[in-house]
């Protein structure tokens, strides 16, 4: 929703592969980015072998934490975005699907800090939890916020879902990885095809 990650990962997955001597069952496109890891390494794969597996999520953490991760790239109009709810001191959180040290090394290479309360990521907890719906919960009872003053924001049908289940408004946003393959796009979602056009809405209902 906030940075185009897709050089950074394709170019791990890839790296991943070819390291580990493993071909691929289907090609490295758009379509794989944004589920965890695990998950998309089994369709990559088309193996549950446990041990290939963790040989290429292995081969793949070395290329992106290492240096892949650098080749994210910030969404027109995100950081405008952001410092429009910044100035109008609303309180942001991010909830991704990235382990957290790839998404911490990444905030601190854009100097996003001073934006988020929180980050937060699957294995940022101990245990890792199961599903997003599960991380927004945690992230919920660990800052105080309330189903009725929080929205969550996101570019796949596994973030309404993580709204759905956790009574919150959705606004999903056409900008980023938009998925709408996974599942039916409920009717009273809201939609944003920009960064400014969300901006404004949030701002208008936060008035």
């Amino acid at each position: 929703t906030l940075i185009d990650s897709s050089a950074s990962i394709l170019q791990s997955f890839e790296a991943a592969f070819t390291k580990s001597g493993v071909t691929a069952q289907k090609p490295f496109t758009q379509e794989v980015i944004g589920p965890p890891l695990m998950p998309t390494l089994r369709t990559l794969s088309g193996s549950d072998d446990p041990e290939l597996l963790q040989t290429l999520a292995a081969a793949f953490k070395a290329e992106y934490d290492t240096h892949a991760y650098q080749a994210a790239t910030v969404f027109a109009g995100i950081e405008s975005f952001l410092k429009r709810l910044q100035q109008h001191g609303l309180q942001m959180y991010i909830a991704t699907n990235k382990r957290i040290l790839p998404t911490s090394k990444i905030m601190q290479h854009l100097q996003w800090a001073q934006y988020f309360q929180g980050v937060y990521a699957l294995d940022y907890f101990t245990p890792p939890v199961a599903s997003k719906k599960d991380m927004v919960r945690n992230i919920m009872a660990l800052h105080g916020l309330t189903p009725e003053a929080t929205l969550f924001v996101g570019d796949r049908i596994e973030d309404g879902l993580a709204a759905e289940g956790n009574g919150l408004d959705f606004a999903m946003v056409t900008w980023g990885y938009l998925d709408d393959t996974q599942g039916e796009m409920a009717e009273h979602w809201q939609h944003f095809s920009t960064p400014a056009a969300l901006a404004d809405r949030v701002l208008a209902e936060a008035s």
